[in-house]
């Protein structure tokens, strides 16, 4: 697995190591050793999930308060997605920046995003399949969002009108925004 570092602290893609041949392929997506290696952390996840979703749904961009706050691995297993962090720790140089992903099943990236970041993803192909390693269970308490088109983030997301859950058209605006970061 090798280990590209952003342009944000602490976000990171991981390109696994796949061996194809004419049966198909083969990879190792996950080795708790060497992502500890990689990433230079001995943190573990507690719970995977997995989603499926039309072309052009929108789900983000959700964070959970500390405690319950969750640093994530996610990768697409079928279709593509645009996947997007912003960095909301507010002690950081990049605060209110975001970083822009393709994830695909072609290019089997993996994107790791710590805790104290907002988290969304627009599915770029029909029944595209998403799936993400949470350090922390979900909290239903602590989930919070940010709004997915908030002027100040400025993410362009190639998209005007993105099918969305109710939720997510009601999250806060960054600029009330107040950090528990």
């Amino acid at each position: 697995m090798k280990l590209i570092e952003t342009d944000i602290e602490g976000l990171f893609i991981l390109e696994p190591k796949i061996y194809e041949d004419e049966r198909g392929y083969f990879m190792e997506s996950f080795n708790t050793k060497l992502f500890q290696e990689l990433v230079g952390s001995t943190l573990t996840f507690v719970q995977d999930n997995e989603s499926k979703s039309a072309s052009n749904v929108l789900r983000g961009l959700h964070y959970q308060t500390p405690p319950f706050a969750q640093a994530k691995l996610v990768r697409v297993i079928r279709g593509a997605v645009l996947d997007v962090a912003v960095d909301l720790r507010k002690n950081s140089p990049t605060f209110g920046q975001h970083y822009k992903i393709i994830l695909s099943e072609e290019n089997k990236k993996q994107f790791f995003i710590p805790e104290g970041f907002a988290h969304g993803f627009l599915t770029l192909e029909e029944d595209t399949i998403f799936s993400y390693k949470c350090s922390q269970f979900y909290n239903k308490e602590s989930e919070r969002g940010i709004m997915w088109n908030d002027k100040d983030l400025a993410i362009d997301w190639d998209i005007t009108q993105p099918i969305l859950s109710e939720k997510d058209q009601y999250c806060q605006n960054f600029c009330n925004f107040a950090s528990p970061f």
